[in-house]
């Protein structure tokens, strides 16, 4: 179930066929779900609810060769691999992986053992993968280092184009977003033909906001279903490390895609409105949350590292001009907002550790709510 299956409308531009980043040529996105055991927190035994999401930038065949890709944090309680390179160098050079907080270390191991295994003798030196994390423990046994090296590999393996699964699967298995259940979330956005017609794609990790500041396509549905109707997970969690975690703690990790030519710098451009689109939904950018952003761009070919390759001396490349940037801005800030909507309408009610709950944001209330604001079906048709 997605906001358009509800008869949601965000925004005021196309989606791709699928409306998921998958619809930027080669971009492919695969999922590890780990979920195990109920009751109360054991660590090291469960409950399990966590994952591991890839997105592999032009899919399994071409995997080696660099994308050009820039960065942005909205807020910095939170961590992304790889970063300091693509900084330094324009480039991202592995698939990009999402999973909880304290399974980074792991999950970017199994990539770089995986990248390397990928490049052979030819590029068999150095890897520096990009995995982000979002914080699953107010269902998750967090501490109990549930995600292995194999997970990643099943996700890598599992990779594909076509409709990406959304809400609690892979890295957003155990997600909460505005105080009901998260998780993963994908839109996409096709630019106009006098704008160059290139896809923009976002995937999203929602695991972030507080439930009043909740927006669908401008509605105020986190006031209209508050925590007196709906119960927020935060009400009863605790026994985490001596302290209760304040409602809406949480990040939100965004990958943006898209075919258009651009450059780094323009990379990094896109990258930030990502931010834009989390406020258009209600994000605030707390302090106790992790927004980091990354986008990649395919539209330039780039070789892949060998010193026998005579392009490895020079090559072209292009880059778009203002008015295809401007247009791209608007895709991916309405691509982001949709994402995040479609992570709460997909995700189902989830209980976890020691029984806490976090529900799943209800269809029928939700519709109801957008009829009432002028929103909903009359709108999408």
């Amino acid at each position: 179930m997605r906001a358009r299956d509800l008869g949601i409308v965000i925004g005021l531009g196309r989606p791709g066929p699928l409306n998921a980043v998958t619809d930027v040529p080669g971009v492919r996105v695969g999922h590890t779900t780990l979920i195990d055991g109920e009751g109360p927190l054991r660590v090291g035994h469960g409950p399990v609810r966590t994952g591991v999401t890839v997105v592999l930038p032009r899919g399994p065949e071409r995997w080696d060769e660099p994308v050009f890709a820039g960065c942005h944090r909205l807020n910095g309680n939170g961590e992304m691999t790889g970063l300091e390179w693509i900084r330094e160098s324009g480039m991202l050079t592995t698939p990009v992986a999402i999973t909880n907080t304290h399974s980074v270390g792991v999950v970017r191991d199994a990539l770089v053992a995986a990248s390397l295994d990928r490049a052979g003798s030819r590029r068999a030196y150095w890897s520096l993968p990009v995995v982000g994390e979002t914080w699953d423990g107010l269902l998750n046994d967090v501490n109990g280092f549930h995600v292995r090296p194999e997970h990643l590999r099943s996700a890598l393996d599992s990779a594909s184009g076509g409709p990406v699964a959304e809400g609690d699967v892979g890295g957003g298995t155990g997600m909460v977003c505005h105080e009901f259940k998260g998780g993963i979330g994908t839109a996409s956005r096709v630019l106009p033909a006098d704008r160059g017609g290139h896809t923009v794609g976002v995937l999203v990790q929602a695991n972030h906001g507080k439930r009043a500041w909740l927006r669908v396509d401008g509605v105020p549905v986190g006031v209209e279903i508050g925590t007196a109707e709906i119960p927020s997970p935060y009400d009863h969690i605790t026994n985490v490390g001596g302290a209760t975690p304040p409602a809406g703690s949480g990040s939100i990790i965004v990958v943006v895609a898209t075919d258009a030519p651009l450059l780094p710098h323009q990379c990094e451009r896109v990258a930030q409105r990502a931010g834009l689109g989390i406020a258009r939904a209600g994000g605030t950018g707390g302090h106790t949350s992790g927004d980091l952003f990354i986008a990649f761009a395919t539209g330039n070919p780039i070789p892949a590292e060998d010193e026998d390759d005579p392009r490895m001396l020079a090559y072209d490349v292009r880059a778009v001009g203002d008015r295809v940037i401007d247009a791209l801005f608007d895709g991916a800030i309405e691509a982001t907002e949709e994402a995040i909507v479609n992570a709460l309408v997909a995700a189902e009610t989830m209980t976890g550790r020691d029984g806490v709950t976090a529900h799943a944001l209800p269809h029928d209330r939700l519709m109801e709510i957008m009829a009432r604001y002028g929103r909903g079906p009359s709108r999408a048709g």
